[in-house]
C-alpha cells in the first residue's frame, strides 16, 4: 500500500517528469546522507533529481546520478554528483531491491524536502516503465479532464444556478 510522506515541508528538488515517464507502484520516505555544504545547497534549492535513481550496491541502497550543486561559501566543497547513501530499514531495502530483480521495477526518486524537524528526506517511488504509447494515453485523459471540468463550469453559470 502507498505511503504519503508525512510532512513535505520545504522542497528542495522535484523529479517532474518521473510521473509522466513511470508507473508508480508505491512510494516511501528514506533518509538521506548528506555532507553539510550539500543541505546548504539544497536549502537554496540549488538540486535536480531529473535523470537520477536508486540502485543497490552491495547491501546498501545509493541515489546516484542526483546533482546537487556546490556551495559557495563552503570551505571543502563536494563532489556535485556523487553517489549518495540512502537510509532505509533492512526489511525494506530487501523487499525493494527483490522487486527490482524480480519485476523489471525501478526506484525513482520522486522529491527531496526537509520534514518539520529539519531533516533531508526522499521520497522514492517504486515505479515500471511507460511505454511511448501510454505516454500519450495519461497525456489525452489528462486533458480531457481538464476541458471536462471547464465544461462543467460553464455549464453551470447561467442555468438558474446559485450564482444568479
Amino acid at each position: 500500500m502507498a505511503r504519503k510522506p508525512k510532512d513535505t515541508g520545504n522542497i528542495a528538488a522535484r523529479n517532474r517528469k518521473a510521473r509522466h515517464e513511470y508507473f508508480i507502484e508505491e512510494t516511501l520516505e528514506a533518509g538521506i546522507q548528506l555532507v553539510g555544504s550539500e543541505v546548504k545547497s539544497l536549502r537554496e534549492g540549488r538540486a535536480s533529481i531529473e535523470e537520477s535513481y536508486a540502485s543497490d550496491d552491495g547491501g546498501e541502497l545509493y541515489l546516484v546520478n542526483a546533482h546537487i550543486s556546490e556551495y559557495p561559501a563552503a570551505a571543502t566543497p563536494h563532489e556535485v554528483r556523487r553517489p549518495r547513501k540512502l537510509l532505509v530499514h533492512k526489511k525494506e531495502m530487501r523487499r525493494l531491491t527483490g522487486a527490482v530483480s524480480r519485476e523489471g521495477m525501478t526506484l525513482v526518486p520522486l522529491l527531496i524536502y526537509f520534514n518539520r524537524r529539519g531533516i533531508a528526506k526522499v521520497e522514492l517511488g517504486l515505479a515500471k516503465g511507460k511505454r511511448k504509447f501510454e505516454k500519450r494515453a495519461s497525456i489525452k485523459e489528462r486533458e480531457w479532464k481538464r476541458d471536462q471540468a471547464r465544461l462543467m463550469r460553464e455549464r453551470g453559470r447561467g442555468r438558474g444556478g446559485y450564482d444568479e
